[in-house]
């Protein structure tokens, strides 16, 4: 704590920014709760302010989690040429400069000593208006390429944080060397699973190797789908918990009801995983997922063998890009295109599950890419760019 003496951080304001989508939101909110915990062992508390927009998800986590947020205009620029687009692209022209003024007023009435952003184009006012007014500005990008919002921010950040070793070679010449690999936050408690309880809340049978497909909090229909085609073969040699999100709950239960009687008991199907789901994490074989950036974060944390199905329309082709990355460096499989088939997982999985040194070589690999302290390290960086502005 030397780098920022305990008179200071009792002073500590910061403003964070970000938002859109929970890849942006959870992010900076893990990083704010290891900030509060960091400065709770010196008897401090930061001063926060969230910005954001006031229909996105970051309003709505703001206010559950008691700090401070103000709204601001913000426009988005969309890469698509569709008539419809374009038109939208036009309106919201107008709407970032208004975006920017209210940020530029902000970041003045504020003065904090430090402005965090997570990304999304939320982030691009008050990061242009911390370097107006030449306040420390850290960015953190949780994608393995920069998103485009990152990539205008990148060139006025004082700090840019990034979650990959891979995603340097994206910054431009310049940037790269005020670019440091934190890793991408992840909550606390996933690292804290129990296999045990994991298996004991569904009933589970620890002499069976457990998969755990799921498509994110929504849900996932084409792993649904792939799933549902593969069901009888793979139960067989293995038991499933899949959360397959509300929308595709009612379907789901059907395929289970149709299963044979003598595996019906190995497939539990769920809309979706509450608080048992770093047990569930800790007790899997094997995980099907799709390759969002907190996801990935988690199980190379955790150094989780896994079957990544990317998600096709993900901006920028994120998804597609990290599962390859990993499937390169043989720490995942990657099922896309023309191999995210039930076949194929079948396939996979069944040989995933009868080769458990294959499975351990996965996750071996995943876990060099896992960045367990990641939040920790995002706050050291915090902490070091307000101390130097003092």
């Amino acid at each position: 704590m030397s780098v920022y003496g305990t008179q200071r951080l009792r002073g500590l304001r910061m403003i964070v920014t970000g938002g859109g989508t929970g890849g942006h939101t959870y992010p900076a909110l893990t990083t704010v709760n290891a900030l509060q915990a960091r400065l709770a062992e010196t008897g401090a508390a930061p001063e926060l302010l969230w910005v954001g927009v006031a229909e996105g998800l970051e309003a709505k986590i703001a206010v559950r989690n008691n700090i401070p947020f103000k709204a601001v205009t913000t426009g988005k620029l969309r890469r698509s040429v569709s008539p419809r687009d374009l038109a939208r692209n036009v309106v919201d022209a107008f709407r970032i400069p208004l975006g920017i003024l209210q940020a530029a007023f902000t970041v003045a009435r504020t003065r904090p000593a430090v402005v965090l952003s997570t990304g999304g184009f939320v982030s691009v006012p008050i990061g242009l208006a911390a370097a107006l007014f030449r306040v420390p500005y850290l960015m953190h990008e949780q994608t393995l390429s920069l998103g485009l919002a990152n990539r205008i921010l990148a060139r006025v950040a004082t700090r840019i944080l990034v979650s990959h070793e891979a995603s340097l070679e994206h910054l431009p010449p310049k940037a790269r060397a005020r670019a440091v690999v934190t890793g991408n936050p992840i909550r606390p408690a996933v690292l804290q699973g129990n296999a045990a309880k994991g298996l004991a809340a569904y009933g589970l049978d620890p002499a069976v190797p457990l998969v755990l497909v799921t498509g994110g909090a929504a849900g996932a229909q084409q792993i649904n789908r792939m799933l549902t085609g593969a069901l009888p073969d793979l139960l067989q040699h293995c038991q499933i918990v899949h959360q397959c999100g509300s929308l595709s709950h009612a379907e789901m239960q059907q395929v289970a009801a149709g299963l044979p009687a003598h595996l019906a008991h190995r497939y539990h199907v769920l809309d979706f995983i509450h608080d048992e789901l770093p047990d569930l994490l800790a007790a899997a074989a094997v995980v099907v997922a799709r390759s969002g950036a907190g996801t990935v974060a988690e199980l190379t944390a955790l150094g989780k063998a896994c079957v990544l199905v990317p998600y096709p329309h993900a901006a920028g082709d994120e998804q597609r890009i990290t599962a390859r990355h990993l499937a390169q460096q043989d720490a995942a499989v990657m099922l896309d295109g023309a191999d995210a088939t039930p076949e194929r997982l079948r396939d996979t999985l069944n040989a995933l599950l009868a080769d458990p040194l294959r499975r351990a070589a996965l996750a071996r690999n995943a876990a060099t890419h896992g960045k367990p302290a990641a939040a920790d390290q995002v706050v050291t960086e915090i902490l070091t760019a307000a101390a130097g502005a003092q």
